[in-house]
């Protein structure tokens, strides 16, 4: 399995990094990708990679933060983004739910975000809250059409637009106990899913309320598994292939 998103820099992962990255490998956890979400934890991220050869990361500004984005934090993230273990640019995008950061300024970022990663040729991890329309609109116009919304909460509608523009969606232990994501899940198909844990977040059922960790990932895919009728096997295998098709340099 490959967690597609987790935070190993948070602090309630990283003082006992040797611990769970052991757990993970116990549970078949093979690869792990670690999100940055500003210039700084993209940075840490990016050490824990050069660290663990199973570890990869991701280099951006997320929206909360993007009010924050410093004058020359694209070519800064350009320059980050040239590490043979960055694999995506990311986690970006927009969040009216929280509006941390102004509306205004996160679409101004979150495009940018994208036309860099186009530029690049790197694909995008994508944070999606409560701005589905302005999400679609922004993606359409930076002509990028490769990513990832990560940690899925939208609806099927939603599901197949951004399908219907080269993405891919992840789901993250929310699946265990949110319902109505089941239908998106029974209603796409197993070749556009991804698996992460968004960890230390959102740990799946049973360990709801415990910290999350990448060896909780196949909690995602059972729950998956069990939604679509098929085996957990069959669906490690895919969204493993999906992951690998994606996140293209973690094959390399």
């Amino acid at each position: 399995m490959i967690d597609t998103h987790c935070h190993l820099y948070d602090d309630k992962l990283y003082p006992k990094l040797d611990e769970i990255i052991l757990n993970a490998k116990k549970a078949n956890v093979e690869k792990m990708i670690c999100i940055g979400d500003n210039l700084n934890t993209s940075l840490k991220s990016l050490a824990i990679a050069e660290k663990y050869n199973n570890i990869y990361a991701t280099i951006g500004i997320h929206p909360h933060e993007s009010k924050d984005a410093s004058e020359k934090y694209l070519s800064k993230i350009e320059r980050y983004s040239n590490h043979q273990k960055v694999v995506a640019i990311g986690e970006i995008g927009l969040d009216y739910y929280y509006n941390f950061s102004d509306s205004k300024i996160q679409k101004v970022v979150f495009l940018e975000q994208l036309k860099l990663a186009k530029k690049l040729n790197l694909p995008s991890v994508i944070h999606c809250r409560d701005a589905y329309e302005d999400l679609l609109e922004i993606i359409i116009e930076s002509e990028h059409d490769k990513g990832v919304i990560h940690c899925f909460s939208g609806d099927l509608e939603f599901a197949n637009k951004i399908i219907n523009l080269g993405y891919y969606i992840s789901f993250t232990g929310m699946i265990t106990f949110v319902k109505e994501l089941e239908d998106v899940i029974k209603n796409i198909s197993l070749n556009h899913i991804l698996i992460e844990t968004d960890s230390p977040y959102l740990a799946p059922v049973p360990y709801r309320g415990k910290i999350n960790e990448p060896a909780y990932v196949e909690k995602v895919a059972e729950k998956i598994a069990e939604i679509k009728n098929l085996s957990a096997k069959e669906v490690i295998d895919i969204t493993t292939n999906n992951a690998n098709v994606l996140f293209k340099k973690i094959v390399t």
